[in-house]
């Protein structure tokens, strides 16, 4: 029996994301090289590893069971390397990280440039998904550390500690009626059409808290798991949409969007989850320190 690790690798990813096509963009593989890898290693354990639910593709019991295992040798390996380069005094080594869009979007992509050119046989990967997929393949071993929006279900033998408040803004077209708008309330907002974040989300849920919380019911016009295509939409005038403030700066400043503060105020916290019972090895240390560095660059910015 040949089981390939890089299939293996594979079948990790399509079970942290529920999805073949994002696998793929996280392995920068395409769907056809992803569902041979599948195919390939089914036929050698002569058991199917994948089933659908709905739109999910979640592990069999015989795929649990192999990516058990697989998860503890991968990391034994780790480990083994990372002994090797302590020895030739180098931090190197794998580190998994899990976040959301917004963060591996705005807020990571400095900090592992910083990383890699300070410690260049540092292996990141990132991959991306809901808060609740990420901590659960966090306690699992799946992933080292997770980037998520708080809070995480408890119970998990994860230890969570703050990285980033993130302010939640409207946004609306550049059209004259938005310009230098006051605060909107939930009950201002729910009169237009909203283009909101697509349900099961936990920034989707503090957003509709928000909402319950002003007694309103938003006119939901679109659901959407992209900043990006939501940015777009409500710049063509389809509808107004709550977003993270730091992802529209930049749209903001070229006059593509207008941006309306909420009252009262909304905030998410995007916290650092890990895994309670292990001490981090040297290149999740590394990683751990750069991300502690930033919180405490963006907390010096946010209360200059």
């Amino acid at each position: 029996m040949d089981i390939n690790p890089v299939h293996v690798r594979t079948l990790q990813a399509i079970a942290r994301s529920g999805s073949f096509s994002r696998a793929g963009e996280a392995l920068h593989l395409s769907q056809p090289a992803i569902s041979h890898h599948v195919r390939h290693l089914e036929r050698e354990l002569g058991v199917p590893l994948l089933v659908r639910r709905g739109r999910r593709a979640v592990p069999t019991e015989a795929g649990a069971v192999l990516l058990e295992h697989a998860g503890r040798a991968f990391r034994v390996l780790d480990e083994a390397r990372e002994a090797i380069q302590r020895l030739r005094g180098r931090v190197a080594g794998r580190v998994t990280v899990g976040t959301g869009a917004t963060a591996s979007i705005y807020l990571l992509p400095a900090l592992l440039r910083r990383l890699r050119a300070r410690y260049p046989e540092l292996d990141l990967v990132v991959v991306t998904g809901n808060a609740g997929e990420i901590a659960s393949a966090v306690s699992r071993g799946e992933l080292d550390v997770g980037v998520v929006t708080l809070p995480v279900p408890a119970g998990r033998g994860l230890a969570v500690s703050l990285f980033y408040v993130d302010r939640l803004v409207a946004i609306a077209p550049p059209a004259s009626r938005w310009r230098s708008r006051a605060p909107m309330t939930a009950a201002e907002l729910a009169r237009e059409p909203v283009i909101l974040y697509e349900r099961g989300g936990t920034i989707r849920r503090v957003v509709d808290d928000w909402f319950r919380r002003g007694r309103a019911t938003p006119r939901v016009a679109m659901e959407l798991g992209n900043a990006e295509a939501t940015k777009k939409l409500v710049g063509a005038g389809l509808g107004l949409s709550v977003v993270s403030q730091i992802a529209v700066k930049a749209d903001v400043r070229a006059g593509a969007l207008n941006l309306i503060p909420l009252r009262p105020a909304l905030h998410r916290k995007i916290g650092i989850v890990r895994r309670r019972d292990r001490a981090p090895r040297p290149a999740l240390l590394a990683f751990l320190t750069a991300l502690e560095g930033a919180a405490k660059r963006a907390r010096g910015a946010a209360n200059p």
